[in-house]
This record gives structure tokens, C-alpha cells and sequence, in this order.
């Protein structure tokens, strides 16, 4: 642990002592008057938006240290380091591209222009990408070669049983499959550079280019993976049918949501028990990598709640690239999901590693354009991706409703 990282960590410690101690002067004034003090409310607001700030802070440290750079030469051939050296010496920065090989820019049909980055290039955008996209570091990624990818999931169940070595076997039923074929779209990036930048020596265009797209694509992700619709883009795990009945009861593919009994807000005593409900919905197996999914407006209201012996229910992640966790849970900030509103499914608890899958087909192209808009050169970047709810009992909705 670097010393930056340490520092950050105990500011974060601090921090969330000092919260503690502003929020039961909130409870003690409630007790008392009925109601806080509307200058304890406001400072409560502001250590609420610095310790999401110093959590923040802390895990992009550790996050930072974790990051791979482009590969280095050891372990690789010849062809390889001459293609990264044309790609970034001769495509990007100059233009020259008549040694690169061609590729189309559609997989269905076949345009000229466009050409695959690199390996490298694509693992660091990838790797960038689980940095900037919270569903995307703890979904399944499968990468494909195709234009689709299907997975079959039994949801019938099959005949098992215990035997004797010599005793008869009773025929096992066929199981019933279910096939999930994530809807699968095209994003695309345009990041812009002068040739003046380009021309630089030290102007490290394959770390510039990466953040770049990294950061244009994770913006058109995150948004998707929660509420896409579906069509020509990933259809996100709140699109889905919600029922409030439990596993192996619900139709296939729809979703538990438990509601918390108020429009639009919280039980009014013991709110916290709808969260204990949400855990233990779950079944067990799923549980060990479960997460909490909320935004942080949603988050700064969770702070303030305690167990019956006045513990509080979240703690501030302390350990180098540990989670702010509730009730021993993880949690996960997702701007993405909806501000708690009447009837809103503001809340997810999930294993969203059995629960979602994320498509990527392999070969990020790109196409270079000096002319546009001069004096830019302009790289026009598309990359294809799908998502998909693959398994409806790893994933658990609070919905703000009666």
C-alpha cells in the first residue's frame, strides 16, 4: 500500500467517525423536537457527499495500482510488436495504414474501411472499461466470435437421486431448457486529437487513446446494462417483469422485487428489516458474492441506518481496494439506477456474476479522419456489445411501493 493510499484510508476512517457522531445528534434532536435541526441536516448532507468523495477517492487508488499498461515486449513475437508499432507509430499518428489489414466495418456486410486495434489496445480499453463500468467488473463478460451467443438454462430441473450399486435406476426426466440470446448493439466512440498532439514524441497516444474510448464507451454501457432497452443495445436488468413471488414460483425470466410498503419511501419503523428480507430472498448459494446496487443519493440515506444495538449498518471500505459494505454486504454505486420514486426499483441486491451477462464481440475498429474537421483528426471507434439477465434468482429488487 502506497503512503497517498494509506493517507486516503485513514482521512476515510475519520470521516466516517465524524459522520457517526453528526448523525446521532440528528436522532437525539428527532427524539427530542420531533425533527433535526435543519443546520444538522445540512452539515449531515455535506459529510455525506465527502465520504462518498474520500470512498471514491480510495478505491480509484487502488484501482490505479491494479492497472495494467500496454504489454511490454518480453513474450512477444516479432509480428506483433511490428503491427502495435505500425498501428500507433504509422495508422494513428501519421496515417500510414497500407501494411495494416483491412477489415469491414459491419459483420454483416462487407464496407471498406475500418481496422482492428490491436490486442493490446483492446485489453486495455477492457480493463479500463471494468474500472468505469460498475455492472460490467461484476457481471460474466463472454467474449464471441459470432454475431450472436446463445446459453441454454435448464429450468426444470432433472430426476437425481442415491442408489445401490446393483439396484434399478429410475429414468431421469429430460430436462426443460430455456435459451437467452442477449440482445446484442453497436457503440461507438469519436475522440479527436490535433496532428500537432499526434506529432509529439511524448504524447503516449496508446494510453490517450484508451482512456478515451474507455470513457466514451463506459458512459453508453452503464446506461444500458441497467436500463437498456433491448433493441439494437443490451437490454438492462431493469427492463425485465418484476413479481413478487419467490424463486421456482415466478414466470421464467421475470425478476422477486419485495416492496418496502410506502410509496416512494421507507417503512416508517424498522426500515432497514426490508434489506435482511432482500438478503435472505436470495438463495444461499448465490449469497457469497452477492452486492448491494445503488445510487449515491439512495446510498447517503442507507448511512444513516442502525441495527437495534445503534450499530451502523454500513461501514466504510478501510482496506486497501476494499468495498464500503451493508450488513456485511458489498455496495456498489450505480449512477444509473433510478432516484427512489413512488413505485421506482431503486435498489438491487445481486450476484450479478451468475445473474448478467455481458457480450463482447471480439475486434474493436476504428477508422481515422483528418478531414471533418480540420485541423481534428478524428478517430471513429465501434465496438459491439450485448447484455442480458441469464439467471432471474441471483438478482433481488426493492421496489419503493405499497
Amino acid at each position: 500500500m502506497t503512503l497517498e493510499t494509506k493517507e486516503a484510508l485513514e482521512n476515510l476512517t475519520r470521516s466516517f467517525e465524524t459522520f457517526k457522531c453528526a448523525n446521532d445528534e440528528r436522532l437525539a434532536e428527532i427524539e427530542a423536537k420531533g425533527q433535526a435541526d435543519i443546520l444538522t441536516e445540512e452539515k449531515l448532507t455535506r459529510m455525506n457527499k465527502e465520504l462518498d468523495k474520500l470512498q471514491a477517492k480510495a478505491n480509484s487508488m487502488q484501482a490505479a495500482a491494479n492497472r495494467p499498461g500496454l504489454a511490454t515486449k518480453e513474450g512477444q513475437d516479432a509480428a506483433a510488436l511490428e503491427r502495435k508499432r505500425q498501428f500507433f507509430d504509422g495508422f494513428i499518428r501519421k496515417g500510414h495504414d497500407v501494411k495494416l489489414d483491412q477489415k469491414a466495418l459491419s459483420t454483416d456486410v462487407n464496407t471498406d474501411g475500418g481496422f482492428a486495434v490491436p490486442v493490446e489496445l483492446d485489453q486495455m480499453i477492457e480493463k479500463r472499461l471494468r474500472d468505469l463500468s460498475p455492472i460490467r467488473a461484476e457481471a460474466n463478460v463472454v467474449a464471441i466470435g459470432t454475431a450472436k451467443y446463445k446459453k441454454l438454462v435448464n429450468v426444470g430441473g432433472i430426476t437425481s437421486g442415491w442408489i445401490s450399486e446393483t439396484g434399478a435406476r429410475v429414468e431421469t426426466s429430460t430436462p426443460t431448457l430455456q435459451e437467452i440470446t442477449p440482445p446484442l448493439g453497436e457503440i461507438y466512440a469519436n475522440p479527436a486529437a490535433t496532428q500537432t498532439m499526434l506529432d509529439d514524441a511524448s504524447f503516449t497516444v496508446d494510453k490517450w487513446l484508451s482512456e478515451e474510448l474507455a470513457e466514451e464507451f463506459s458512459y453508453q454501457e452503464n446506461g444500458a446494462f441497467v436500463n437498456g432497452s433491448g433493441v439494437n443495445r443490451p437490454k438492462g436488468f431493469l427492463q425485465y417483469v418484476v413479481s413478487t413471488l419467490s424463486d421456482n414460483s415466478r414466470t421464467f425470466g421475470e425478476i422477486q422485487a419485495l416492496k418496502t410498503g410506502v410509496a416512494g419511501g421507507w417503512a416508517a419503523t424498522d426500515p432497514s428489516d426490508i434489506l435482511v428480507d432482500m438478503i435472505h430472498a436470495m438463495k444461499s448459494g448465490y449469497r457469497g458474492e452477492a452486492k448491494f446496487y445503488m445510487n449515491t443519493s439512495l446510498l447517503s440515506e442507507i448511512r444513516k441506518f442502525k441495527d437495534s444495538s445503534g450499530d451502523y449498518l454500513w461501514r466504510p471500505g478501510l482496506e486497501g481496494g476494499a468495498p464500503a459494505t451493508l450488513l456485511g454486504y458489498p455496495v456498489v454505486e450505480v449512477a444509473d439506477m433510478p432516484v427512489k420514486g413512488a413505485s421506482s426499483l431503486s435498489l438491487g441486491f445481486a450476484n450479478m456474476k451468475r445473474a448478467y451477462t455481458v457480450t463482447d464481440r471480439m475486434g474493436t475498429k476504428i477508422l481515422r479522419d483528418p478531414y471533418s474537421n480540420k485541423p481534428y483528426v478524428h478517430f471513429y471507434t465501434t465496438k459491439r456489445v450485448g447484455g442480458a439477465v441469464t439467471n432471474d434468482q441471483a438478482i433481488k429488487l426493492l421496489q419503493f411501493a405499497v
